[in-house]
C-alpha cells in the first residue's frame, strides 16, 4: 500500500456557508435551464462579483440576459447582499 508523505496531500476544499447558498441558488434556477437545452454554472466568486458560465442552448439565447438577471436577484435575496453576476468564457470549474 502506498503512503502520501503530508507535504503532497492536498488539504480538503472547504467553501464557506456564502459559496455553498451561491451553488444552491443556481441549483434550483438549473432544472429549467437543462429543459431547455442550456445549463448555468459557478466559475468562481471575487468579492461581490459571481462568476458563472452559460452553456448549451443558454450560450445563444436571446433572453440570456433576462435569466442572468433573474439568477442575480435570487442571488440578492437570498445573501442578503448586492452581488454582480458577471457571464465568463471558458472553463467552467475553476475555482476563485
Amino acid at each position: 500500500m502506498l503512503v502520501e508523505p503530508e507535504q503532497l496531500r492536498q488539504p480538503p476544499v472547504i467553501e464557506s456557508d456564502r459559496e455553498q447558498l451561491i451553488r444552491a441558488v443556481i441549483e434550483e434556477i438549473r432544472p429549467n435551464l437543462q429543459r431547455d437545452g442550456g445549463d448555468c454554472q459557478l466559475v468562481g466568486t471575487e468579492g461581490s462579483k459571481i462568476m458563472v458560465k452559460l452553456t448549451g442552448a443558454c450560450v445563444f439565447c436571446k433572453l440570456s440576459s433576462v435569466t442572468l438577471e433573474s439568477i442575480q436577484a435570487r442571488l440578492v435575496e437570498r445573501l442578503g447582499e448586492f452581488v454582480r453576476l458577471i457571464p465568463v468564457a471558458g472553463v467552467a470549474n475553476a475555482r476563485h
